[in-house]
């Protein structure tokens, strides 16, 4: 064997091993992990509705009926997939909400407030996760959303 081929080797060697472990091995053991620890989260948090799949609960979806609840606007958001909106910006499309669906605007704050969380245990910004609102209004509506179920 010359002296250069040995000079590689071990690169070579080391360049398989690291791409073992950090490419295949590491992935598959966090992968195994989340799966027993956190199937629901690992799995994408996906919601039902009438045993079918409607949606991630860490995801935004692009909700834009005017009888629905919409997520915040790309540029509002940091990453533009957020499933959460503040308090406010829940407040401000119920009477959208209200005139296209007849739902009363009592009703349909009482289920903003019924869904209201926090950041951080008590504390931060009050917040709501819109497919839940969404499905909430579909469940407790059948007749007016008779076409979303």
């Amino acid at each position: 064997m010359s002296q250069r081929n040995l000079q590689y080797g071990p690169i070579l060697r080391l360049a398989v091993i690291s791409l073992l472990l950090c490419g295949l091995l590491f992935p598959f053991v966090v992968t195994a992990v989340a799966q027993v620890l956190f199937p629901f989260q690992a799995n994408g948090d996906i919601v039902q509705l009438h045993g079918r799949p409607v949606g991630s609960s860490l995801i935004a979806q692009n909700f834009t009926s005017p009888m629905l609840f919409h997520p915040r606007p790309f540029n509002d958001s940091a990453s533009g997939v957020d499933p959460d909106i503040t308090l406010q910006d829940a407040y401000s499309q119920i009477p959208r909400i209200s005139a296209s669906t007849g739902i009363s605007s009592v009703a349909l704050k009482q289920i903003v407030d019924a869904n209201t969380e926090r950041t951080i245990w008590v504390f931060g910004e009050p917040y709501v996760n819109v497919l839940r609102l969404n499905l909430i209004l579909i469940s407790e509506y059948p007749t007016i959303y008779q076409s979303f179920s």
